[in-house]
């Protein structure tokens, strides 16, 4: 095994009834101490000592990136609703009254957003599989349940229901039986991705119980796994140092002589989580193994706004054999309101973060909307007949011959989010909406057709495709 001298070794989490203990924690602010007290009975709060030690620049904060990324702000919550939380936690102390109002404020926060538990969740004799997703048809979603928790939480995740108790709205499965079970009955999934929480919070052992079953021939059509990780930035120990990072190693390996292509899916949000000399050594580790290493993550107000991190982000990616993948906005979710940015901002970021590198780190996409429908991508900002318009396309769908379909949208600099855009030239619906035919009805009452595309312009009245596309 490889270690860095000077970094922590031993992986020791902090959660809001230990964070005290830490030596930052006399750093901050009363009013900062305050609000991690405070938020985290809504929001989820798990931080590491190497996150603290080497990823904060205590001399930045509260302003510093990373700060932003794993603490708690007030302003994650409206003024009204963090002063009465403030009062029961602080002063009234009670806890009945505390539960209730934390229930109400996460509901509001559309804790499942995307449609993942009224949709993506698959179903054997109308009953549903724990701990799977099924959404798009080549992919198949699985959560284990002993990765149902995360080396650091980042305030802006989107699965943050998993972390808090809402076990009503939890996905996990305690073994790997059902998932083989449903992927030998559907031979079109090409793709399983293993995600959670993060699957890297498991020892070896218990990671390769769930791995090893995908190997078996009969599931020869699987072609791809995928394991979704932020450890690669706030643990990257976990591939260099821990005690059986070696075995893990090993593991990768097996599945990619398997004939299997492992992808790591590793989820970066700023420039500073791969500049440590131990991250970059943690690529270097998964890579020689043959595994891929894909980098993504969601551009998120307060934390990597700023294109030149993107850039370097990027660019030290590749030069580390890593593939950029994935620049994602803000899901509609959690503290959405603190952390999203319009989409005409986010698309100037990116465009500006990809015109500072070459062609290898160009295969990243986006900025795109992880949407109830599917991935859409804004393509830009284009005039047509004298009339501003955001140019978008499905990268992914529920409907796969929408994909790559170009469609076009009024501009408005205030939008955040599909549902906030309105079609262009003169429409009432974008192509993929219809009133009748059998529709889902995504978050906030909109009618998503899954229904094939040569259906779908017949009921249209004979519009031809073109006019369907804007």
């Amino acid at each position: 095994m490889i270690t860095t001298e000077s970094t922590p070794s031993k992986f020791k989490p902090y959660t809001r009834q230990s964070i005290h203990t830490a030596r930052q924690w006399q750093w901050m602010t009363p009013e900062l101490q305050e609000a991690v007290q405070v938020v985290s009975h809504v929001l989820p709060f798990r931080v590491n000592a190497y996150v603290l030690e080497e990823l904060i620049d205590w001399d930045k904060v509260p302003d510093d990136p990373i700060y932003r990324l794993t603490f708690p702000h007030r302003d994650m919550l409206p003024a009204s609703e963090y002063e009465q939380l403030r009062d029961l936690v602080l002063y009234k102390k009670d806890e009945a009254a505390i539960a209730k109002l934390v229930h109400g404020i996460r509901m509001r926060m559309n804790p499942h957003p995307a449609g993942q538990m009224t949709h993506n969740v698959p179903r054997v004799n109308d009953a549903p599989l724990k701990g799977l997703q099924h959404k798009y048809k080549e992919t198949v979603l699985f959560f284990p349940s002993a990765g149902q928790t995360c080396h650091a939480y980042c305030t802006f995740c989107f699965r943050w229901p998993q972390f808090v108790g809402m076990d009503d709205m939890k996905f996990d499965a305690r073994e790997c039986t059902e998932l083989v079970a449903y992927l030998e009955s559907h031979k079109d999934v090409t793709d399983v991705l293993i995600t959670g929480g993060d699957p890297m919070i498991m020892n070896t052992r218990s990671l390769a119980e769930f791995l090893e079953p995908l190997l078996a021939p009969e599931l020869g059509h699987i072609q791809n796994i995928r394991i979704g990780t932020k450890s690669v930035a706030y643990w990257p120990q976990r591939f260099v140092s821990d005690k059986d990072s070696d075995d893990l190693l090993r593991l990768f390996e097996k599945v990619v002589r398997s004939g299997k292509n492992l992808a790591i899916m590793g989820h970066y949000n700023h420039a500073v989580e791969l500049r440590h000399p131990i991250a970059q050594q943690a690529v270097k580790r998964i890579v020689g193994t043959g595994a891929t290493l894909r980098m993504q993550g969601p551009l998120i107000r307060h934390i990597n706004e700023d294109p030149k991190s993107w850039a370097e982000l990027w660019t030290t990616g590749v030069r580390l054999g890593a593939i950029p993948y994935y620049m994602f906005v803000e899901r509609d979710t959690g503290p959405r309101d603190y952390f999203s940015l319009p989409l005409a901002r986010a698309h100037q970021i990116f465009q500006e973060a990809y015109s500072m590198v070459s062609g290898l780190s160009r295969t990243v996409r986006g900025p795109s909307m992880s949407a109830f429908p599917g991935k859409v991508v804004i393509d830009g900002v284009v005039t047509i007949n004298g009339e501003k318009l955001f140019a978008l396309q499905f990268l992914q769908a529920r409907n796969p011959e929408w994909v790559r379909r170009p469609f076009f949208a009024k501009f408005d600099a205030d939008a955040t989010w599909l549902d906030h855009l309105k079609p262009a030239f003169g429409r009432d619906k974008f192509f993929f909406e219809q009133e009748s035919g059998g529709p889902l009805r995504g978050p906030g009452g909109r009618v998503i057709p899954l229904v094939p595309a040569d259906q779908l312009r017949a009921s249209q009245s004979g519009c031809g495709a073109a006019q369907d596309a804007a």
